[in-house]
Protein backbone atom coordinates (compact mmCIF):
# COMPACT_ATOMS: atom_id res chain seq x y z
CA UNK A 1 0.00 0.00 0.00
CA UNK A 2 1.14 3.25 -1.09
CA UNK A 3 1.32 6.20 1.30
CA UNK A 4 0.19 9.71 0.34
CA UNK A 5 2.21 12.70 0.13
CA UNK A 6 2.94 13.58 4.41
CA UNK A 7 3.51 17.07 3.48
CA UNK A 8 2.91 19.76 0.61
CA UNK A 9 3.53 23.34 -0.17
CA UNK A 10 4.42 25.72 2.63
CA UNK A 11 4.97 22.62 4.95
CA UNK A 12 8.21 22.69 7.13
CA UNK A 13 10.51 20.59 4.91
CA UNK A 14 10.92 17.55 7.04
CA UNK A 15 14.94 17.53 8.25
CA UNK A 16 17.06 14.67 7.94
CA UNK A 17 20.90 13.46 8.47
CA UNK A 18 21.61 10.59 6.48
CA UNK A 19 24.92 9.48 5.17
CA UNK A 20 26.09 10.34 2.00
CA UNK A 21 28.42 10.22 -1.09
CA UNK A 22 29.82 13.47 -1.96
CA UNK A 23 33.10 14.27 -3.51
CA UNK A 24 34.33 11.19 -3.78
CA UNK A 25 33.85 11.22 0.41
CA UNK A 26 31.69 9.26 2.05
CA UNK A 27 30.10 11.43 4.73
CA UNK A 28 27.12 12.81 5.93
CA UNK A 29 24.17 15.46 5.25
CA UNK A 30 21.89 16.96 7.33
CA UNK A 31 19.38 18.66 5.59
CA UNK A 32 19.02 21.96 8.68
CA UNK A 33 22.90 22.94 8.03
CA UNK A 34 21.24 24.04 4.05
CA UNK A 35 19.53 26.66 6.35
CA UNK A 36 19.69 30.20 4.18
CA UNK A 37 20.12 28.19 0.85
CA UNK A 38 17.64 27.14 -1.98
CA UNK A 39 17.70 23.00 -1.86
CA UNK A 40 16.60 20.99 -4.64
CA UNK A 41 15.65 17.61 -2.88
CA UNK A 42 15.68 15.04 -5.50
CA UNK A 43 14.52 11.16 -4.64
CA UNK A 44 15.19 8.79 -7.79
CA UNK A 45 14.11 5.10 -7.82
CA UNK A 46 17.45 3.41 -7.78
CA UNK A 47 21.16 3.46 -8.69
CA UNK A 48 22.24 0.98 -11.94
CA UNK A 49 18.86 1.47 -13.59
CA UNK A 50 18.06 3.32 -16.91
CA UNK A 51 16.26 6.89 -16.50
CA UNK A 52 18.24 7.60 -12.90
CA UNK A 53 21.66 8.17 -14.49
CA UNK A 54 20.16 10.80 -16.99
CA UNK A 55 18.84 12.74 -14.49
CA UNK A 56 21.55 12.80 -12.48
CA UNK A 57 23.84 13.81 -15.55
CA UNK A 58 21.35 16.70 -15.47
CA UNK A 59 21.88 17.99 -12.65
CA UNK A 60 25.56 17.77 -12.70
CA UNK A 61 26.01 19.52 -15.49
CA UNK A 62 23.59 22.34 -14.74
CA UNK A 63 24.83 22.71 -10.36
CA UNK A 64 27.10 25.69 -11.12
CA UNK A 65 24.32 27.35 -12.53
CA UNK A 66 22.08 26.19 -9.85
CA UNK A 67 24.81 26.91 -6.79
CA UNK A 68 25.29 30.90 -9.06
CA UNK A 69 21.39 31.35 -7.79
CA UNK A 70 22.62 30.65 -4.20
CA UNK A 71 20.68 26.54 -4.34
CA UNK A 72 22.50 23.23 -3.30
CA UNK A 73 20.95 20.32 -5.20
CA UNK A 74 20.73 16.98 -3.06
CA UNK A 75 19.76 13.82 -4.60
CA UNK A 76 18.64 10.94 -2.63
CA UNK A 77 17.47 7.10 -3.26
CA UNK A 78 16.75 4.12 -0.65
CA UNK A 79 20.21 2.42 -1.99
CA UNK A 80 23.72 2.92 0.21
CA UNK A 81 26.35 5.53 0.08
CA UNK A 82 28.78 2.62 -0.49
CA UNK A 83 26.49 2.16 -3.62
CA UNK A 84 26.37 5.30 -4.65
CA UNK A 85 29.94 5.40 -4.81
CA UNK A 86 30.26 2.68 -6.75
CA UNK A 87 27.61 3.43 -9.34
CA UNK A 88 29.44 6.95 -9.51
CA UNK A 89 33.17 5.06 -10.12
CA UNK A 90 31.44 2.73 -12.66
CA UNK A 91 29.18 4.99 -14.63
CA UNK A 92 31.08 7.85 -16.57
CA UNK A 93 28.04 9.97 -17.22
CA UNK A 94 28.13 10.57 -13.30
CA UNK A 95 31.93 11.51 -13.11
CA UNK A 96 30.92 15.16 -12.99
CA UNK A 97 28.43 14.78 -9.85
CA UNK A 98 29.26 17.33 -7.46
CA UNK A 99 26.36 17.49 -5.03
CA UNK A 100 25.79 14.97 -2.69
CA UNK A 101 23.90 11.52 -2.79
CA UNK A 102 22.21 11.01 0.23
CA UNK A 103 21.37 6.98 1.60
CA UNK A 104 17.93 6.41 2.41
CA UNK A 105 18.55 2.64 2.95
CA UNK A 106 15.27 2.44 5.46
CA UNK A 107 13.41 4.73 3.24
CA UNK A 108 12.31 6.84 6.12
CA UNK A 109 13.49 10.59 4.24
CA UNK A 110 11.53 9.22 1.57
CA UNK A 111 8.24 8.14 3.88
CA UNK A 112 8.29 11.45 5.56
CA UNK A 113 8.16 13.07 1.80
CA UNK A 114 5.74 11.17 0.55
CA UNK A 115 8.03 9.73 -2.09
CA UNK A 116 8.48 6.12 -0.95
CA UNK A 117 6.70 3.36 -3.13
CA UNK A 118 6.20 1.14 -0.32
CA UNK A 119 5.03 -2.00 -2.53
CA UNK A 120 8.89 -1.89 -4.25
CA UNK A 121 10.76 -0.18 -1.34
CA UNK A 122 12.02 2.32 -4.24
CA UNK A 123 11.59 6.33 -4.19
CA UNK A 124 9.47 7.39 -6.54
CA UNK A 125 10.81 10.73 -8.60
CA UNK A 126 10.09 13.12 -6.30
CA UNK A 127 11.44 16.48 -6.39
CA UNK A 128 11.20 19.31 -3.63
CA UNK A 129 12.17 22.99 -3.64
CA UNK A 130 12.99 24.56 -0.34
CA UNK A 131 13.27 27.99 0.23
CA UNK A 132 15.84 29.44 2.41
CA UNK A 133 13.81 29.30 5.43
CA UNK A 134 13.52 25.55 5.34
CA UNK A 135 9.79 25.49 4.06
CA UNK A 136 8.46 23.51 0.64
CA UNK A 137 7.90 25.47 -2.16
CA UNK A 138 7.83 23.15 -5.42
CA UNK A 139 7.01 20.04 -5.41
CA UNK A 140 6.65 17.32 -8.16
CA UNK A 141 6.43 13.63 -8.74
CA UNK A 142 6.63 12.19 -11.39
CA UNK A 143 6.32 8.15 -12.64
CA UNK A 144 9.39 6.16 -13.12
CA UNK A 145 9.49 5.97 -16.83
CA UNK A 146 10.03 10.14 -17.53
CA UNK A 147 13.29 11.56 -16.51
CA UNK A 148 13.09 15.57 -14.99
CA UNK A 149 13.89 18.63 -16.48
CA UNK A 150 16.51 20.59 -15.08
CA UNK A 151 15.80 23.66 -16.97
CA UNK A 152 11.83 23.54 -15.44
CA UNK A 153 13.34 23.24 -12.00
CA UNK A 154 15.73 25.90 -12.72
CA UNK A 155 13.05 27.97 -14.18
CA UNK A 156 10.62 27.08 -11.44
CA UNK A 157 13.73 28.47 -8.99
CA UNK A 158 13.91 31.49 -10.50
CA UNK A 159 10.38 31.93 -10.30
CA UNK A 160 10.01 31.38 -7.06
CA UNK A 161 13.38 33.84 -6.07
CA UNK A 162 11.25 36.48 -8.04
CA UNK A 163 8.59 36.26 -4.89
CA UNK A 164 6.03 37.91 -7.47
CA UNK A 165 3.33 36.16 -9.34
CA UNK A 166 4.80 34.65 -12.55
CA UNK A 167 2.79 33.62 -15.69
CA UNK A 168 2.96 30.26 -17.09
CA UNK A 169 6.42 30.15 -19.51
CA UNK A 170 7.86 32.91 -17.48
CA UNK A 171 11.35 33.05 -17.88
CA UNK A 172 14.07 34.55 -16.13
CA UNK A 173 14.52 38.24 -17.07
CA UNK A 174 11.09 39.05 -17.75
CA UNK A 175 8.15 40.56 -16.22
CA UNK A 176 6.06 39.47 -13.78
CA UNK A 177 2.95 39.93 -12.70
CA UNK A 178 1.27 42.58 -10.93
CA UNK A 179 -1.53 41.88 -8.47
Amino acid sequence: MDERPSCTINDLAPDFEADAYHNGDLTKVKLSAYKGKWVVLFFYPADFTFVCPTELEGFAKDYQKFKSKGAEVIAASVDTHYVHKAWVEFDKRLSNIAYPMIADRNGNISRSYGVLNEFTGNSRRGLFIIDPEGYIKYIVITPDEVGRSTEETYRVLMALQTGSLCPANWKEGEATLKK
